[in-house]
């Protein structure tokens, strides 16, 4: 979706733009962001005055005008305490589908990404597949 296609439905929505509203949208716009604090962190260092539930009630605001789409987030469990993705489901190009359990996703990605020299011992906390802002 385009700026001013947003702003329309924000308005359709019976929001009102606000310069922080606009702020915070151009910043996600900006860049790819894995969650509402990296958004409020980019968009506290242009404004200090915008807080982080400002930014958090606009991610769901976005997300409830379909302007953006959370769900393509995928956690993997490192030594904190985040969000499990239960199970991956990776379609193959002869239409084959493979489910993988939380453990065999989380192996695989970390396997991978050793094997290709990116990682050394670390733990991944997050996995991002991009749905387009």
């Amino acid at each position: 979706m385009q700026r001013e296609e947003i702003i329309d439905k924000l308005k359709n929505s019976g929001c009102r733009i606000t310069k922080q509203r606009l702020l915070i949208l151009d910043t996600i716009l900006e860049g790819n962001f894995t969650c509402c604090k990296d958004i409020y962190y980019k968009v506290a260092e242009k404004n200090d005055s915008i807080g982080f539930a400002t930014v958090y009630r606009m991610m769901n605001t976005l997300e409830e005008i379909g302007a953006i789409d959370r769900s393509s987030m995928y956690k993997i469990n490192g030594n904190e305490d985040i969000s499990k993705c239960e199970k991956c489901m990776v379609s193959l190009s002869d239409n084959t589908t493979i489910d993988l359990s939380e453990e065999k996703w989380n192996e695989i990605i970390r396997e991978g990404m050793k094997a290709c020299g990116l990682i050394n011992d670390q733990d991944i906390k997050h996995v991002v597949r991009e749905a387009g802002v």
